[in-house]
């Protein structure tokens, strides 16, 4: 059985090669416009649109104070107690 590429010649190949860096440059400008940046995948060495960070947006975990803590521990606790007291194995 014959490779679909066996058939094409090497001048082809060649333009085709131009034709998709062109291609990739194109589709870069659209993502800079669009307001996507350009990351690389570490697994596949290929770029990857992002949307880009907006400035003054918070990054990492939030943090949740010790009082709505005890809150939700106290919700929780109740939710538990009634479940047991009404025999309930699981919620």
């Amino acid at each position: 059985m014959n490779h679909p590429l066996s058939s094409v010649s090497v001048k082809q190949l060649q333009r085709a090669v131009k034709i998709k860096a062109k291609i990739e440059v194109l589709q870069a400008k659209l993502r800079e416009a669009m307001g996507f940046g350009q990351v690389l995948s570490p697994t596949r060495k290929t770029s990857m649109s992002v949307k880009a960070k907006k400035p003054g947006k918070r990054t990492g975990r939030r943090k949740m104070s010790a009082a709505a803590k005890a809150k939700m521990s106290a919700v929780a606790k109740a939710r538990w107690a009634k479940a047991k007291a009404a025999g309930k194995t699981s919620l």
